[in-house]
């Protein structure tokens, strides 16, 4: 199993940046907005994701720590075709109003690793510039 690890430093405050982590249903508007167009609750703990490209995923919400900031999902139903693709996000505060933001997931079949990466990578550009605008953590 590929295991695709990533981590951005964020200049904003952890707390303020964990709650729009944990804001499971709004991932398009506090999160990633533009990237993804929608995320749609289908049930109390899956949504529905359309991303800028038309693409569509189902992802399940397997936990949610405020303890540790850390949020834990399930990819059910994707056009990557993955057997296996489960991921985590942690926000680690730095002190004062910088944290990192560590994106884990894990993938199979392996080659879609480079892939998963890739979209990982134009998917934290987002988070950094989105988190780090004062306006959009409130």
């Amino acid at each position: 199993m590929a295991s695709v690890v990533r981590e951005v430093t964020i200049d904003a405050p952890a707390t303020d940046c964990w709650l729009a982590l944990r804001d499971f249903s709004a991932l398009h508007e506090r999160l990633v907005p533009g990237f993804v167009t929608s995320a749609r609750m289908i049930g109390e703990r899956e949504r529905e994701v359309t991303f800028s490209s038309g693409a569509v995923a189902r992802e399940y919400l397997v936990s949610c720590d405020d303890s540790t900031m850390r949020l834990a999902y399930t990819v059910t139903d994707s056009p990557m075709g993955s057997t296996h693709h489960n991921a985590s996000a942690q926000i680690v505060s730095d002190g004062g109003r910088k944290c990192r933001f560590i994106w884990v997931t894990d993938v199979l079949p392996d080659n879609l690793a480079d892939r998963t990466g890739d979209l990982m990578d134009a998917g934290l550009r987002v988070i950094k510039a989105t988190l780090e605008q004062d306006d959009i953590r409130s």
